[in-house]
């Protein structure tokens, strides 16, 4: 298909403006009296932690977990990688890790917290009552109901003893500073990875409501844990977190404009819908689809040539047993709605590097997509009510796998008209 070149530099721009390098050397802490230990969670904690080594000038060490293969070379700082999406027994040997590095500090200690998104399945802790095949379990649940990212961690950070702002109150009396990179809608950093090391006001009375409302079949134990006042996690009002900070050093929003920026460079006027966009990625992609067959037929509510950007985390309920993820549905369900309309190309993938359950970030589609599924016999509509929107982009040719970026601030979407 034509414009993916245009496409892949709006990608490689996003990604840019959200590299750690850049991001960390401008938020860098005070350095404290005593020891400096780095700790990190996430798909883009390992390239965090190279780029804090880098930049920070004075001794340190530290522990970060990271999925298998987005590993960084550090020199003191241990990387450990483990199971992503769905936990495993190495995810759980690095939260005891993280817990025993932090334990026993002063407060002339400064604990340099690398966060970001994908931190939730690498830091399995189950808490007493409860095992590892639980959180997995529970981690299955989550990832196939349509529940959205917040929604899954106020559920995660009320079943684990290190989420929840956790690992922050294991580390007391030193001073923890969270850098955080979001990939959450909204930017909120207590939801990124479930925030180990930020507090939020959500209730294992909330984690409850939201079991009932998507009608989680949890394992009992957990239940049984949500029931119990063990779960209640840290409040922001403790005493104990009163001398810690965080800050978003990069989130969806600030690459959006990036991706912005370049399109305007290549005459192409740029317009982002948002930066927050949640919902069933088929349903998502309606309104996408929708809006850019309007401006095709009438110039409204934007002139073409245009490229219309959006970000946020969208949601697949699995109901088949296909592979892919959220954003190679979102292209599926797209390219059946434009199917025709010549001067619609589309993209869409995540800026971690991998979309769901493969190897790729996410696809290309445009108005000849599923035309060229039927010249090879291939049913679109079979595809995306089996979850199996890979296979079809398989076919095509027009997955995109640019491997892990190092960083994660959640999806980029774009459709261009002519």
């Amino acid at each position: 298909m034509q414009d993916k070149e245009f496409f892949i530099k709006l990608f490689r721009a996003a990604v840019d403006a959200a590299d750690p390098e850049r991001t960390i050397a401008a938020h860098l802490p005070p350095k404290p009296k005593g020891r400096t230990i780095v700790i990190g969670a996430g798909k883009g904690s390992a390239q965090m932690a190279s780029a804090f080594e880098k930049v920070w000038d004075g001794p340190l060490e530290g522990v970060v977990v990271t999925r298998y293969g987005f590993g960084a070379p550090c020199k003191d700082i241990e990387i450990i990688e483990a199971s992503h999406p769905v936990p495993d027994a190495a995810g759980l040997v690095a939260s005891k890790r993280l817990l025993e590095i932090v334990s026993g500090l002063t407060a002339d200690d400064l604990v340099v917290a690398l966060i970001s998104g994908g931190g939730s399945a690498l830091l399995p802790s189950p808490p007493e009552g409860m095992t590892l095949d639980d959180e997995i379990a529970v981690n299955k649940v989550l990832l196939a109901s349509g529940a959205p990212i917040s929604a899954m961690n106020a559920v995660r950070k009320h079943l684990s003893t290190i989420k929840g702002g956790r690992l922050a109150a294991a580390a007391h009396p030193a001073r923890v500073f969270s850098l955080i990179v979001s990939d959450i809608p909204g930017d909120n950093p207590a939801f990124v990875a479930s925030g180990p090391t930020v507090t939020d006001e959500t209730t294992r009375e909330d984690a409850l409501r939201i079991v009932e409302r998507y009608n989680l079949d949890l394992p009992e134990a957990a239940l049984e844990h949500l029931n119990s006042e063990k779960a209640d996690a840290p409040k922001p009002s403790d005493d104990i977190f009163a001398g810690n900070e965080h800050h978003v050093i990069a989130s969806a929003a600030v690459s959006l404009e990036a991706a912005a920026k370049v399109a305007r460079d290549m005459d192409v006027e740029a317009v982002i819908l948002s930066d927050a966009i949640e919902g069933e990625a088929r349903e998502v992609a309606h309104v996408h689809a929708a809006i850019a067959k309007q401006v095709l037929a009438k110039d409204q509510p934007f002139k073409k040539p245009v490229v219309i950007l959006s970000g946020g985390e969208t949601t697949v309920t699995v109901r088949g047993k296909g592979k892919g993820g959220r954003n190679s549905e979102f292209l599926l369900s797209l390219a059946i709605d434009i199917d025709g309309a010549d001067g619609i190309s589309a993209f869409a993938a995540d800026t971690d590097g991998i979309d769901g359950s493969e190897d790729n970030a996410g696809a290309f589609a445009d108005s000849t997509t599923i035309a060229r599924l039927l010249a090879k016999g291939r049913d679109a509509s079979a595809y995306l009510n089996s979850n199996d929107a890979w296979t079809a982009f398989e076919a095509t040719d027009d997955l995109f796998a640019p491997g892990p970026t190092g960083t994660n601030v959640n999806d980029l979407r774009a459709l261009l008209i002519r």
